[in-house]
């Protein structure tokens, strides 16, 4: 399964807007996509509820994971930008 590490450096960590948006492009892709924190909690990213109550803020490191299928790297690294912006 394709998986991606990411350092949350988003302002104010993972909030409504960023939730939002990963949610958004999670329910684009036809294949369930979660992310596990660093103590193990996993959730399924089409659930804004469940990705708000990690209380997710800058610094932490979580992983993104999905099924492989043509458009996983694509979406991997689109929502690593939303909770890493580059610039």
């Amino acid at each position: 399964m394709p998986e991606r590490t990411v350092v949350v450096s988003a302002h104010n960590g993972v909030h409504a807007r960023p939730v939002a948006e990963i949610v958004r492009l999670v329910q684009a892709h036809d294949r369930p996509v979660t992310l596990r924190t660093a103590d193990g909690t996993t959730v399924d990213l089409s659930s804004v509820l469940a990705v708000m109550d990690l209380a997710i803020v800058p610094g932490d490191a979580v992983v993104l994971e999905t099924a492989a299928s043509p458009a996983a790297e694509t979406l991997l690294d689109r929502l690593a930008d939303v909770l890493a912006p580059r610039g």
